[in-house]
């Protein structure tokens, strides 16, 4: 559906963790005959079920195992990114303890990312609708971590469905955050369905990543309302029209 539409790569979110040798080697044909590259994947691949927390100290090498198994992955999927998230918050710490907690483990990240070539996307989530107990749950929180951190290879993942959701503003926030953006994903809200079918105007937010020069990846990452295919080709011409390209 990605390639009939027109895209140019795709994201795996935690499907790699079951594959044996033989799939992965099919999916990166499959893509090569379709002239798709594969971009990054999720770090923690059965989050919903083992929910690691980068906010809690003493899940720090959970975490790192994690990581260090992702880059294996992205490695062998010949990806350049892999996505982290926070995880939640946790009981009892206050908000500073658990966000230097995450700082350190985007920062130890960051440094097997450094080996690898790789590139830490930490991307907030919100806790409003989706995910209760998140704790990194806006980019403007997301930037002031990805400042702290302070590492080349840890860059923030800017969810424009995320960010409307919890903190608005999301245009403002958008241009501040975007030298330190490696990707943004885009959805609508309410609904999470595609750009046009809620209350974001996503002319004004393409226009918005332009005038930054950003350079990185925009994915589409929402749940279609119509087909798929018609659904992910309007979207990219909309992007397109917006920008200008």
């Amino acid at each position: 559906a990605a390639a009939r539409a027109g895209f140019q790569s795709v994201e795996l979110v935690g499907e790699y963790a079951s594959w044996p040798d033989s799939r992965i080697a099919e999916v990166k044909r499959l893509c090569r005959s379709f002239g798709l590259g594969m971009d990054m994947l999720l770090a923690t691949p059965d989050w919903d079920k083992r929910p690691v927390s980068m906010a809690d100290p003493a899940q720090r090498q959970n975490f790192l195992d994690d990581v260090n198994t992702a880059i294996r992955y992205a490695r062998e999927l010949e990806m350049s990114q892999i996505l982290l998230l926070s995880g939640n918050a946790i009981p009892g710490r206050t908000y500073e303890e658990q966000f230097a907690s995450v700082c350190e483990g985007a920062r130890r990240a960051g440094d097997l990312a450094a080996q690898a070539g790789l590139i830490m996307a930490l991307e907030p989530l919100n806790s409003l609708v989706d995910r209760k107990k998140f704790f990194l749950n806006s980019c403007v929180e997301g930037l002031r971590l990805i400042r702290q951190v302070d590492h080349p290879h840890v860059k923030l993942l800017f969810d424009v469905y995320h960010e409307q959701v919890q903190a608005g503003n999301t245009i403002r926030t958008l241009i501040e955050a975007a030298p330190w953006v490696t990707t943004f994903h885009v959805a609508d809200n309410p609904g999470r369905h595609e750009p046009g079918t809620g209350e974001i105007n996503y002319s004004n937010v393409y226009k918005a990543m332009r005038q930054t020069g950003f350079k990185g990846h925009v994915a589409m990452e929402y749940f279609p309302a119509g087909e798929q295919v018609a659904s992910l080709t309007k979207a990219l011409n909309a992007f397109h029209a917006a920008v200008n390209v």
